[in-house]
């Protein structure tokens, strides 16, 4: 199916679930919104599924690998070769966000979206829209139809995870040099400067990050993408892995499993999907805001307040992971947490004045 038929059938949320699990958070005993955000991402969950019987078990993390052209600008601390050497690590379950999802119980999906001349990996799935993109200062980093295949290939990732029961997923990415291409792609879709969206991504120094802003400043002068058509842009300036997480989004807007976006770069594919279709908007939640200095502000475009602030720039969903068990405890409140008529307990009621 065509990527347009796919974005028709997305839904606007369920008001009516999100009333329903509304009225549960104000039954339990305990001030009125006092777990904040928590509360909304519960009632976001509700709002997306149909049902304020929410489940976030079983969860997985996809982790969607690929490389970037615009590597040989100098942009980035290491080589190319890094993001092949991570993507095997990933698939044997040694990196920093399998040890985390195992605290977190949590599957780890690694996807060869884009890795340059991987040969394949136990443990990594395969949905190679390229081998990786092109260097876009020179032109385009890949074609229209390859973005478009990248999104579909998210999509269809998060209908496979919905037709095995999962309640709840991460959008991750590993790619050297993903924080130039996002940086790129989002100095055009939200009409900012490089110098305000390019950071130092793993490490980067002075000089690097001058080259940086400067790869970016002439990738959108040589490419002049159109901020109006998102495939353009992507095509232009992206990755395959930002476009494998656009269509993560998409398809837990279309499949009702909801998706917690990551760091900066995870957010910049969220910003993509909001832009293809808004109604994807119901299936994100933000879960940390990334120590890149673009972070809050692409999270203030999706209007996404983000659940934990720790200065965390790893990507590979760990982030997303880290939020996990908040999602959890919060669960466990709204699901088991005694009433005010439990307690004999006048119940809390919205006064003049609360937010």
């Amino acid at each position: 199916m065509k990527l347009n038929e796919l974005l028709s059938r997305i839904t606007p949320p369920d008001e009516a679930a999100r009333a329903r699990a509304h009225e549960r958070w104000s039954e339990c005993a305990k001030p009125l919104g006092s777990l904040g955000t928590l509360e909304t991402a519960i009632e976001d969950i509700a709002a997306l599924t149909g049902s304020a019987e929410v489940a976030l078990s079983p969860r997985a993390v996809l982790v969607l690998c690929a490389d970037n052209g615009v590597v040989a600008q100098g942009v980035t601390q290491t080589d190319s070769s890094v993001t092949a050497k991570v993507a095997h690590q990933l698939g044997l379950g040694r990196t920093s966000v399998c040890r985390m999802a195992e605290v977190a119980h949590c599957r780890v999906v690694p996807v060869d979206m884009g890795i340059l001349n991987f040969p394949g990996a136990d443990g990594v799935l395969s949905r190679r829209a390229g081998n990786g993109t092109a260097d876009f200062t020179v032109g385009p980093a890949m074609t229209r139809a390859q973005a478009e295949q990248a999104i579909l290939y998210g999509m269809e990732l998060v209908r496979g995870e919905a037709a095995r029961g999962t309640k709840l997923l991460a959008a991750g990415e590993m790619g050297i040099g993903n924080t130039t291409t996002a940086a790129a792609v989002a100095c055009v879709l939200l009409g900012q400067r490089a110098e305000t969206m390019a950071g130092r991504g793993a490490g980067l120094s002075d000089a690097g990050l001058a080259r940086k802003i400067d790869a970016i400043r002439r990738g959108i002068e040589r490419n002049k993408p159109d901020a109006a058509d998102v495939l353009d842009v992507l095509s232009k300036l992206g990755g395959f892995d930002i476009a494998g997480m656009c269509g993560a989004y998409l398809g837990g807007a279309l499949y009702g499993v909801p998706v917690l976006i990551d760091g900066f770069i995870s957010a910049v594919a969220a910003l993509c999907a909001l832009r293809l279709c808004p109604r994807a908007l119901k299936a994100m939640l933000a879960s940390h805001v990334s120590a890149e200095p673009a972070g809050r502000l692409v999270l203030d475009a999706l209007g996404k307040t983000p659940l934990i602030a720790a200065g965390m720039r790893l990507g590979e969903g760990t982030g997303a992971v880290a939020a996990m068990p908040l999602l959890d405890m919060a669960l466990a409140v709204y699901r088991e947490c005694y009433t005010f008529e439990d307690g004999g307990i006048e119940a809390y009621t919205p006064q003049e004045g609360q937010p």
